[in-house]
């Protein structure tokens, strides 16, 4: 049975005395959700964050990392690096970082693949812009996406792959994508999944919702059926507002 999962992605925000004072604050707060949660510090404080976690229900993960082991590559992080320090899942292609950084599916299959090969988890992401919803073309790009980066795995690796879904066209730019919206979205993700893998690895997969997840509109968009949580961003670096969303379950 797949878990609901919510995961706060802090981006590049946070100093050390920052990423302290926030872990005390989400530490005092009480989960009454059967989610699993996770925080993506900044590099620099994973390892702080992992030993101020240790005993507490909150996974500590990495926003990103290289596809090779280790060698030439300045100012990379590997899958073996992170797990080294107790790091044992990594979000990969994030909107930001295909926007920015200019990552391709090719380039996230191989990450994709030093994840599976280190024994880890990764919360995949994937979305249309708004040039493809206005064009109407929403489901052909993000299954594009995951067929370019996933459909080369074997069905048991999506055991450890969890799939986050960014309508980025949605996120700053004014327009506003609604909770059917979202569950339109994900139920074709589980059928793209399900006419490759079979309807049993489609249905334990958690497809979280990566659009502006809010206090405000975290329990109606998490009561869709085929939405098993969030990954989060700006709501994640308030203690409160981010534990209001676990709890919206």
């Amino acid at each position: 049975m797949r878990k609901h999962i919510v995961a706060g992605n802090w981006k590049m925000n946070n100093g050390l005395s920052q990423t302290q004072n926030l872990i005390t604050e989400l530490k005092s707060q009480t989960k009454t959700s059967d989610a699993e949660v996770m925080i993506a510090p900044a590099f620099t404080n994973l390892w702080n964050a992992f030993e101020s976690l240790r005993q507490d229900d909150i996974e500590v993960i990495a926003q990103n990392m290289h596809f090779a082991e280790d060698g030439a590559y300045t100012g990379e992080v590997s899958a073996g690096m992170l797990k080294s320090i107790g790091i044992t899942t990594v979000i990969l292609g994030h909107s930001e970082r295909r926007e920015y950084f200019n990552e391709t599916d090719e380039a996230l299959a191989k990450k994709v693949d030093a994840v599976l090969a280190n024994g880890m988890r990764t919360i995949f992401c994937f979305g249309e812009e708004l040039a493809d919803r206005k064009a109407g073309n929403e489901e052909a790009v993000v299954e594009s996406q995951i067929k370019n980066a996933l459909f080369h795995l074997e069905a048991d690796a999506f055991k450890s792959i969890v799939l986050a879904y960014e309508p980025v066209w949605a996120i700053g730019t004014g327009e506003t994508a609604t909770p059917e919206q979202a569950q339109d979205m994900h139920a074709f993700i589980r059928k793209t999944l399900a006419d490759k893998y079979g309807a049993e690895v489609a249905d334990n997969v958690s497809i979280l919702y990566g659009g502006s997840v809010k206090p405000g509109n975290a329990q109606e968009i998490f009561s869709k059926p085929d939405v098993d949580g969030g990954l989060i961003g700006g709501a994640s670096l308030k203690a409160e507002d981010f534990f209001a969303i676990v709890n919206a379950f």
